[in-house]
Parts: C-alpha cells; structure tokens; sequence
C-alpha cells in the first residue's frame, strides 16, 4: 500500500501541491526612453518650454501621458532632464574649448566658431535651447534655472580671464567682468540670430569682429 506521504514523494497522487503561480511582474515600457528623450529635447528646443505642452509632448515623443509621467515625471522635471541631456549632446563645446585651449582668448574664439556651426546645423533647432527656451517664460523656477546655467557659463568665462590676467597673459587692466559678458552676449545673441535666419558664414563673421576687441598684451 502506497501512503499519501509517497505518493507526494514520488510526485504523483492527488496529494501533490501545485506551485503558488508567480506574480506577474510589471508591464515592460513599450517604448525606448532614450528615443523619447531626444523627441523632447527637440520640442523644447524648437517651441521654448512655456509654448511646449503635455499634449505636444506626448504626441512627439509617441507616448501617453500616463508613460510620460511614470518615465519622466511632470513637464517641469522633463524640461530639467532635457536641459541637463542638451548640456551633454549638444551644448558641451563651450565647456570643452576653455577646458581645452590654453588661454581665455583662444577658448573664446573656438566657443564662438563652434555656436557659428552648431547654432545653424540642420539637422536639429537652430539657436541654443538654453536661451530660446527661457523666451516668454513664466514658470519662475525654470526661468531662474536657465538664467543660472547662463550666468555659470559667464562666470567660467570670467574665471578663465582672470587667470590670464594673473599669469600675464591679459593684461593687468582687463576689466574681467566685462569682458566675460561681451562673450556671453555674443553667444546669446549669435543664438537669436541663427533662428532669424542667419548663416553659419554670417555668423562666423560676427565671432571675427568680437575677438578683434580683445586686448593683447
């Protein structure tokens, strides 16, 4: 006589218990969040953040809200992540040129020779979306937030100046502050002009003009 007990042990019987069915787990992303985020920073980009909605943002990024907010959070947080990922895809040629050129003359004018390219490349919104997106803002942390990168950006400009100075490379006299904001308004202002129209030729000749006020020891 088989026991209940060996029938369980032999796995066969009515004495076996079934496994518990595992929980499902949770319903993958049907959508490749990278891809998604490039679509927003192209939208902010192109229509500034305060014309850019939800609804815009869902249809160009091909997902619902519900996915956008699970994804990114609110529009608020979104624009933050599209801010800080612009810095890296597109707006670091700034950072590089004063990390790289061995003075503040030098990485100015390659600054400016590289937004001449990149602010009229077709291949995606012309201008810096730092400078167009904060256009008729009035969310007050996202404009205070683009006004701070924007001011960093003078103030490493400033910085790389003043160590110039320092070392003699400027000379003694230079009005750092000044100088750093007449760079900083012509990075600005080549950003407005690239989305009125203007050419990368054009352009360039602007960035020539602006480094031939620059003094020279």
């Amino acid at each position: 006589m088989v026991t209940n007990k060996e029938s369980e042990e032999k796995g066969g019987g009515a004495g076996v218990k079934a496994r518990p069915a595992s929980k499902p787990r949770g319903r993958p992303r049907s959508f490749d969040r990278e891809t998604a985020l490039e679509k927003a920073i192209l939208a902010f980009w192109e229509h500034g953040y305060e014309a850019t909605s939800v609804a815009d943002l869902t249809r160009v990024m091909d997902i619902g809200a519900p996915s956008l907010y699970a994804a990114f959070g609110d529009k608020q947080s979104l624009f933050e992540e599209v801010v800080r990922e612009y810095g890296v895809r597109y707006g670091s040629f700034a950072d590089r040129a004063l990390a790289e050129e061995p003075t503040a003359r030098a990485a100015v004018a390659r600054m400016l020779r590289e937004a001449a390219a990149e602010y009229t490349d077709p291949a995606h919104p012309y201008g810096c979306l730092v400078v167009h997106a904060a256009t008729n803002c009035s969310t007050p942390e996202v404009e205070e937030s683009l006004r701070g990168r924007r001011n960093a950006n003078i103030a490493a400009i400033r910085s790389r100046i003043e160590a110039d100075i320092a070392t003699g490379a400027l000379p003694a006299d230079v009005d750092a502050g000044a100088l750093a904001r007449h760079a900083g308004a012509m990075i600005q202002g080549m950003s407005q002009q690239a989305r009125d129209g203007a050419s990368r030729e054009e352009l360039e000749v602007l960035a020539e003009i602006a480094m031939s006020i620059w003094p020279r020891t």
